[in-house]
Protein backbone atom coordinates (compact mmCIF):
# COMPACT_ATOMS: atom_id res chain seq x y z
CA UNK A 1 0.00 0.00 0.00
CA UNK A 2 1.39 3.20 -1.20
CA UNK A 3 2.61 5.79 1.89
CA UNK A 4 -0.14 8.46 0.75
CA UNK A 5 -2.86 6.35 1.04
CA UNK A 6 -1.94 4.46 4.11
CA UNK A 7 -4.06 6.10 7.08
CA UNK A 8 -2.03 6.68 10.11
CA UNK A 9 -3.20 5.21 13.36
CA UNK A 10 -3.62 7.47 16.49
CA UNK A 11 -2.61 5.88 19.93
CA UNK A 12 -3.90 8.93 22.07
CA UNK A 13 -6.32 6.02 23.90
CA UNK A 14 -4.21 3.76 25.58
CA UNK A 15 -6.23 1.28 27.64
CA UNK A 16 -9.56 0.13 29.83
CA UNK A 17 -9.04 2.01 33.43
CA UNK A 18 -12.56 1.13 35.24
CA UNK A 19 -16.12 0.58 34.69
CA UNK A 20 -18.69 2.05 36.78
CA UNK A 21 -21.90 0.21 37.15
CA UNK A 22 -25.13 0.93 38.65
CA UNK A 23 -27.27 -1.06 41.01
CA UNK A 24 -30.20 -0.98 43.10
CA UNK A 25 -28.39 -3.80 44.96
CA UNK A 26 -25.28 -1.93 45.71
CA UNK A 27 -24.22 -3.72 48.91
CA UNK A 28 -25.27 -7.33 47.82
CA UNK A 29 -23.31 -6.02 44.69
CA UNK A 30 -20.62 -5.20 46.36
CA UNK A 31 -20.86 -8.33 48.03
CA UNK A 32 -20.81 -10.36 44.86
CA UNK A 33 -17.33 -9.12 43.69
CA UNK A 34 -15.84 -9.33 46.57
CA UNK A 35 -16.70 -12.83 48.48
CA UNK A 36 -16.68 -14.56 45.40
CA UNK A 37 -15.09 -12.80 42.56
CA UNK A 38 -12.13 -11.40 45.39
CA UNK A 39 -12.17 -8.31 44.52
CA UNK A 40 -10.62 -5.75 47.17
CA UNK A 41 -12.95 -2.84 48.49
CA UNK A 42 -10.15 0.06 47.70
CA UNK A 43 -12.57 3.06 48.38
CA UNK A 44 -15.78 4.32 49.82
CA UNK A 45 -17.29 7.67 49.45
CA UNK A 46 -21.19 8.62 49.27
CA UNK A 47 -23.12 5.95 47.26
CA UNK A 48 -20.08 4.46 45.76
CA UNK A 49 -17.70 1.79 46.52
CA UNK A 50 -14.09 0.89 44.41
CA UNK A 51 -13.02 -2.00 43.38
CA UNK A 52 -10.14 -3.98 41.94
CA UNK A 53 -9.26 -7.13 41.11
CA UNK A 54 -5.51 -8.54 42.15
CA UNK A 55 -3.83 -7.89 38.86
CA UNK A 56 -5.51 -4.77 38.19
CA UNK A 57 -2.45 -2.30 37.89
CA UNK A 58 -4.41 1.04 39.47
CA UNK A 59 -6.31 2.14 42.59
CA UNK A 60 -9.65 0.73 41.21
CA UNK A 61 -11.05 -1.55 38.13
CA UNK A 62 -14.71 -0.91 38.95
CA UNK A 63 -17.32 1.67 40.96
CA UNK A 64 -20.38 0.26 41.77
CA UNK A 65 -22.97 3.32 42.77
CA UNK A 66 -26.43 2.77 43.87
CA UNK A 67 -29.12 3.73 41.73
CA UNK A 68 -32.83 2.93 40.84
CA UNK A 69 -32.12 0.83 37.77
CA UNK A 70 -28.94 -1.22 37.36
CA UNK A 71 -26.77 -0.35 33.89
CA UNK A 72 -24.16 1.89 33.17
CA UNK A 73 -22.31 4.41 35.02
CA UNK A 74 -19.36 5.43 32.69
CA UNK A 75 -16.29 3.78 31.38
CA UNK A 76 -12.89 5.76 31.50
CA UNK A 77 -10.24 5.06 29.04
CA UNK A 78 -6.36 5.97 29.61
CA UNK A 79 -4.78 8.44 27.35
CA UNK A 80 -0.99 7.91 26.44
CA UNK A 81 0.10 10.83 27.41
CA UNK A 82 -1.11 14.74 28.68
CA UNK A 83 -0.89 16.05 25.27
CA UNK A 84 -3.14 12.50 23.91
CA UNK A 85 -5.60 14.28 26.26
CA UNK A 86 -5.73 17.37 24.91
CA UNK A 87 -5.87 16.07 21.29
CA UNK A 88 -8.56 13.77 21.98
CA UNK A 89 -10.78 16.17 23.97
CA UNK A 90 -10.47 18.65 20.69
CA UNK A 91 -11.56 15.88 18.51
CA UNK A 92 -14.99 14.86 20.65
CA UNK A 93 -15.88 18.81 21.24
CA UNK A 94 -15.34 18.84 17.38
CA UNK A 95 -17.48 15.88 16.98
CA UNK A 96 -20.38 17.20 19.15
CA UNK A 97 -20.55 14.53 22.23
CA UNK A 98 -18.23 16.53 24.07
CA UNK A 99 -19.63 17.11 27.85
CA UNK A 100 -16.52 18.84 29.15
CA UNK A 101 -13.87 18.44 32.10
CA UNK A 102 -13.95 17.20 35.65
CA UNK A 103 -11.81 18.08 38.39
CA UNK A 104 -11.64 13.94 38.73
CA UNK A 105 -12.45 11.20 41.35
CA UNK A 106 -11.52 9.26 43.68
CA UNK A 107 -8.52 7.35 41.95
CA UNK A 108 -7.67 9.79 39.27
CA UNK A 109 -7.48 13.37 38.36
CA UNK A 110 -9.02 15.84 35.75
CA UNK A 111 -10.76 13.83 32.95
CA UNK A 112 -13.05 14.61 29.92
CA UNK A 113 -16.16 13.47 29.74
CA UNK A 114 -18.26 12.74 26.42
CA UNK A 115 -20.84 10.39 25.47
CA UNK A 116 -20.96 7.80 22.37
CA UNK A 117 -23.89 8.73 19.63
CA UNK A 118 -26.31 6.28 21.38
CA UNK A 119 -25.54 8.06 24.86
CA UNK A 120 -22.97 5.77 26.63
CA UNK A 121 -21.01 7.99 28.75
CA UNK A 122 -17.77 8.14 28.80
CA UNK A 123 -14.17 9.99 30.27
CA UNK A 124 -10.39 10.18 29.13
CA UNK A 125 -8.26 10.63 31.82
CA UNK A 126 -4.34 10.78 32.30
CA UNK A 127 -3.27 11.24 36.00
CA UNK A 128 -3.96 7.90 37.78
CA UNK A 129 -3.45 6.90 41.14
CA UNK A 130 -2.11 3.29 41.20
CA UNK A 131 -2.48 0.28 43.38
CA UNK A 132 -0.96 0.17 46.69
CA UNK A 133 -1.15 -2.79 48.12
CA UNK A 134 -1.05 -3.19 52.04
CA UNK A 135 1.36 -6.24 51.83
CA UNK A 136 3.66 -5.00 49.64
CA UNK A 137 6.93 -6.45 51.33
CA UNK A 138 5.07 -10.07 51.62
CA UNK A 139 4.30 -10.30 47.83
CA UNK A 140 6.44 -11.45 45.22
CA UNK A 141 7.74 -8.27 43.50
CA UNK A 142 6.60 -9.11 39.80
CA UNK A 143 3.31 -9.03 40.80
CA UNK A 144 0.60 -6.22 41.82
CA UNK A 145 -0.51 -7.40 45.11
CA UNK A 146 -0.92 -11.63 46.54
CA UNK A 147 -3.91 -13.53 45.16
CA UNK A 148 -6.27 -13.09 47.54
CA UNK A 149 -7.81 -15.85 50.00
CA UNK A 150 -11.76 -15.58 49.46
CA UNK A 151 -14.10 -16.99 46.46
CA UNK A 152 -12.01 -17.67 42.61
CA UNK A 153 -10.34 -14.88 42.58
CA UNK A 154 -10.70 -12.65 39.54
CA UNK A 155 -7.19 -11.40 37.81
CA UNK A 156 -8.07 -8.27 35.93
CA UNK A 157 -10.56 -6.60 34.19
CA UNK A 158 -10.68 -7.46 30.48
CA UNK A 159 -13.84 -5.41 28.69
CA UNK A 160 -16.91 -3.91 28.38
CA UNK A 161 -20.00 -5.22 26.09
CA UNK A 162 -22.08 -2.70 25.36
CA UNK A 163 -26.51 -2.26 23.75
CA UNK A 164 -26.51 0.16 20.95
CA UNK A 165 -29.40 1.29 18.95
CA UNK A 166 -26.91 1.88 15.98
CA UNK A 167 -23.91 -0.12 16.09
CA UNK A 168 -22.32 0.96 13.09
CA UNK A 169 -22.59 4.53 13.93
CA UNK A 170 -20.74 4.06 17.44
CA UNK A 171 -18.22 1.49 15.62
CA UNK A 172 -17.36 4.79 12.71
CA UNK A 173 -17.00 6.80 15.96
CA UNK A 174 -14.71 5.10 18.36
CA UNK A 175 -12.91 4.29 15.12
CA UNK A 176 -12.87 7.92 13.42
CA UNK A 177 -12.27 10.24 16.50
CA UNK A 178 -11.28 7.45 19.51
CA UNK A 179 -8.42 6.04 17.39
CA UNK A 180 -9.81 2.14 18.29
CA UNK A 181 -9.05 -0.75 15.78
CA UNK A 182 -11.75 -2.50 14.51
CA UNK A 183 -10.96 -6.35 15.20
CA UNK A 184 -14.29 -8.35 14.53
CA UNK A 185 -17.61 -7.42 13.22
CA UNK A 186 -21.09 -9.47 12.47
CA UNK A 187 -23.41 -7.86 10.02
CA UNK A 188 -27.12 -9.09 8.77
CA UNK A 189 -27.43 -7.97 5.30
CA UNK A 190 -25.45 -5.37 5.28
CA UNK A 191 -26.07 -3.90 8.37
CA UNK A 192 -23.70 -4.12 11.30
CA UNK A 193 -25.15 -5.56 14.44
CA UNK A 194 -21.79 -5.84 16.69
CA UNK A 195 -18.18 -4.73 16.50
CA UNK A 196 -15.31 -5.37 18.82
CA UNK A 197 -12.91 -3.08 19.06
CA UNK A 198 -9.39 -2.41 20.98
CA UNK A 199 -6.65 0.11 21.32
CA UNK A 200 -4.05 -2.07 22.78
CA UNK A 201 -3.09 -6.05 21.59
CA UNK A 202 -5.58 -7.32 23.55
CA UNK A 203 -8.35 -8.44 20.87
CA UNK A 204 -11.15 -6.83 22.82
CA UNK A 205 -11.54 -3.88 25.33
CA UNK A 206 -15.00 -2.66 23.59
CA UNK A 207 -17.95 -4.52 21.75
CA UNK A 208 -21.00 -3.20 20.86
CA UNK A 209 -23.75 -5.21 19.80
CA UNK A 210 -27.77 -4.21 18.33
CA UNK A 211 -30.33 -3.10 21.23
CA UNK A 212 -33.97 -3.67 19.44
CA UNK A 213 -36.11 -2.40 21.57
CA UNK A 214 -35.33 1.35 21.39
CA UNK A 215 -33.50 2.41 24.60
CA UNK A 216 -29.86 3.34 24.17
CA UNK A 217 -27.40 3.22 26.49
CA UNK A 218 -27.52 0.08 27.93
CA UNK A 219 -24.85 -2.14 29.22
CA UNK A 220 -24.87 -5.73 28.04
CA UNK A 221 -21.93 -6.79 30.18
CA UNK A 222 -18.87 -6.44 32.29
CA UNK A 223 -15.89 -9.04 32.04
CA UNK A 224 -12.87 -9.85 34.18
CA UNK A 225 -10.72 -12.56 33.19
CA UNK A 226 -9.36 -15.78 34.76
CA UNK A 227 -6.20 -17.47 33.86
CA UNK A 228 -7.72 -20.72 33.58
CA UNK A 229 -11.08 -22.78 32.22
CA UNK A 230 -10.90 -24.65 35.82
CA UNK A 231 -11.48 -21.44 37.52
CA UNK A 232 -14.34 -20.87 35.84
CA UNK A 233 -15.66 -24.54 36.97
CA UNK A 234 -15.13 -23.83 40.51
CA UNK A 235 -16.31 -20.62 40.49
CA UNK A 236 -19.69 -22.05 38.53
CA UNK A 237 -19.89 -24.69 41.59
CA UNK A 238 -19.44 -21.26 44.10
CA UNK A 239 -22.45 -19.55 42.61
CA UNK A 240 -24.74 -22.01 42.03
CA UNK A 241 -24.12 -22.97 45.83
CA UNK A 242 -25.10 -19.54 46.92
CA UNK A 243 -27.81 -19.07 44.46
CA UNK A 244 -26.47 -16.43 41.80
CA UNK A 245 -28.41 -16.61 38.85
CA UNK A 246 -25.55 -18.41 36.00
CA UNK A 247 -27.13 -17.73 32.64
CA UNK A 248 -25.20 -19.52 30.85
CA UNK A 249 -22.21 -22.42 32.05
CA UNK A 250 -18.94 -22.23 31.31
CA UNK A 251 -18.45 -22.83 27.38
CA UNK A 252 -16.33 -22.27 24.43
CA UNK A 253 -16.83 -18.83 22.94
CA UNK A 254 -18.41 -19.40 19.38
CA UNK A 255 -16.26 -16.89 17.67
CA UNK A 256 -12.95 -15.80 19.76
CA UNK A 257 -12.72 -19.24 20.87
CA UNK A 258 -12.32 -18.54 24.48
CA UNK A 259 -13.75 -20.44 27.70
CA UNK A 260 -16.33 -17.57 29.16
CA UNK A 261 -19.62 -17.99 31.61
CA UNK A 262 -22.42 -15.19 32.06
CA UNK A 263 -24.02 -14.57 35.41
CA UNK A 264 -26.03 -11.74 36.66
CA UNK A 265 -24.54 -9.90 40.00
CA UNK A 266 -27.82 -9.31 42.18
CA UNK A 267 -27.79 -6.15 40.81
CA UNK A 268 -29.26 -6.98 37.94
CA UNK A 269 -25.74 -6.38 35.71
CA UNK A 270 -24.39 -9.36 33.33
CA UNK A 271 -20.87 -10.41 33.98
CA UNK A 272 -19.14 -12.21 31.72
CA UNK A 273 -15.67 -14.24 33.26
CA UNK A 274 -13.36 -15.62 30.83
CA UNK A 275 -11.21 -18.67 31.47
CA UNK A 276 -8.18 -18.65 29.09
CA UNK A 277 -5.52 -16.37 26.91
CA UNK A 278 -8.39 -14.09 24.52
CA UNK A 279 -6.76 -13.25 21.26
CA UNK A 280 -3.77 -11.11 21.23
CA UNK A 281 -3.24 -8.80 18.23
CA UNK A 282 0.13 -8.09 17.13
CA UNK A 283 0.27 -7.24 13.67
CA UNK A 284 -0.03 -3.50 12.60
CA UNK A 285 -1.83 -3.78 9.65
CA UNK A 286 -4.61 -6.14 11.14
CA UNK A 287 -7.61 -6.64 9.00
CA UNK A 288 -11.07 -7.01 10.86
CA UNK A 289 -12.80 -10.52 10.69
CA UNK A 290 -16.06 -9.65 9.09
CA UNK A 291 -18.89 -12.98 9.81
CA UNK A 292 -22.38 -12.56 8.37
CA UNK A 293 -24.96 -13.75 11.06
CA UNK A 294 -26.38 -16.67 8.60
CA UNK A 295 -22.81 -18.56 9.43
CA UNK A 296 -23.08 -18.00 13.18
CA UNK A 297 -24.81 -21.71 13.72
CA UNK A 298 -22.37 -23.07 11.38
CA UNK A 299 -19.33 -21.54 13.00
CA UNK A 300 -20.59 -22.51 16.57
CA UNK A 301 -20.80 -26.01 15.77
CA UNK A 302 -17.43 -26.14 13.60
CA UNK A 303 -15.75 -24.64 16.77
CA UNK A 304 -17.76 -27.12 19.59
CA UNK A 305 -18.80 -24.20 21.10
CA UNK A 306 -22.50 -23.70 23.21
CA UNK A 307 -25.14 -22.01 22.07
CA UNK A 308 -26.11 -18.82 24.15
CA UNK A 309 -29.55 -18.44 25.48
CA UNK A 310 -31.99 -16.17 23.79
CA UNK A 311 -31.75 -13.62 26.91
CA UNK A 312 -28.11 -13.27 25.75
CA UNK A 313 -29.53 -11.31 22.74
CA UNK A 314 -32.28 -9.53 24.36
CA UNK A 315 -31.29 -8.90 28.02
CA UNK A 316 -29.49 -6.16 28.85
CA UNK A 317 -29.63 -3.10 31.67
CA UNK A 318 -31.51 -1.00 32.56
CA UNK A 319 -33.98 -3.54 31.68
CA UNK A 320 -36.35 -3.03 29.19
CA UNK A 321 -37.10 -6.61 28.93
CA UNK A 322 -38.47 -9.16 31.71
CA UNK A 323 -35.25 -11.04 34.36
CA UNK A 324 -35.04 -14.62 32.44
CA UNK A 325 -36.49 -17.05 34.70
CA UNK A 326 -34.16 -18.83 37.02
CA UNK A 327 -33.02 -22.66 36.49
CA UNK A 328 -30.62 -24.46 38.68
Amino acid sequence: MSINTYKEPNFDVAQLAHVEILSPNPEETVQFFTSFLGLEETARDGQSVYLRAYEDLYHHSLKVTEHKEAGLGHIAWRTASPQSLQRRSVAIQAAGLGRGWTDGDIGHGRAYQFTTPDGHMMELLWDIEYSCSHDLHKKPLHTVSKRPNRGVPANRLNHVHLMDTDPGRTTHFMQEVLGFRLREQMVDKGIIVESSLSVSDIFQEIAVMKESTGRKGKLHHLSYWYHTPQNLYELAALLKENEIYIEAQPNKHGISETFCMFVYEPGGNRIELLGDVSGMIYDPAWQPIVWDKTEMSRTRHNLMAASLPDSYWSYGTPATLSHPVKTY
